[in-house]
């Protein structure tokens, strides 16, 4: 019997999902959680097989867990509305075993749970064309630049962070609004945040 925990912030989702798998023979939903810290207590009270589990919840996102489950022998499946490859970056480095998209056919997900058990990885087709599509096009430099103005800092307070002159601080913000093709900071960091690329 294949032993399941599933994490979803939208209760009835969460109900249909659970009633879902609960009718599959070969398995059993043996707890339910609202975000990523419960889950992270019932995988280690239940010690299921799979974790399924949202992105965006309260408390504690689903990537937030599925990172500190990374040593786990509980497989973490990634189902959520979000196909952003920024998302998508950071799952496969929490080494999740599937990325998969709410709107699916609900057998694949059984179906898909199935092949997790027997060691394979399972990614929404979608997912993967776009990982190609939309690489993040910024230099390690570029983002930590980037991550400081979300900080709301200044030009001043970005070069002395970053041991940089204000010059050349101002030209990296010049590259990055060029390379993300907006025209100010505001815009940038909605563009970086629309793609998923804030770590």
């Amino acid at each position: 019997m294949i032993q399941i925990v599933i994490a979803e912030d939208q209760r009835m989702l969460l109900g249909a999902l659970g009633s879902l798998l609960d009718l599959e023979e070969d398995m059993e939903v043996v707890g339910k959680a609202r975000n990523g810290e419960e889950a992270l207590a019932l995988v280690r009270q239940y010690d299921p097989d799979i974790c399924i589990m949202d992105i965006e919840m309260p408390v504690k996102s689903g990537l937030d867990a599925a990172e500190e489950l990374i040593d786990h022998s509980c497989k973490v499946i990634i189902l959520t509305t979000f196909a952003r490859p920024g998302y998508f970056e950071r799952a496969r480095k929490a080494e999740v075993s599937g990325y998969l998209l709410k709107d699916s056919p609900s057998e694949d997900l059984a179906n898909s749970i199935r092949t997790i058990m027997d060691g394979r990885r399972i990614y929404a087709p979608e997912l993967i064309d776009m990982a190609f599509e939309n690489e993040n096009p910024l230099t390690e430099r570029e983002k930590q630049v980037i991550a400081l103005i979300a900080d709301g800092k200044n030009t001043k307070e970005i070069a002395s962070e970053l041991f940089l002159t204000t010059g050349t601080v101002r030209n990296y913000i010049s590259v990055i609004l060029d390379k993300l093709d907006v025209s100010n900071r505001i815009e940038a960091i909605s563009r970086f945040k629309e793609k998923g690329w804030f770590k």
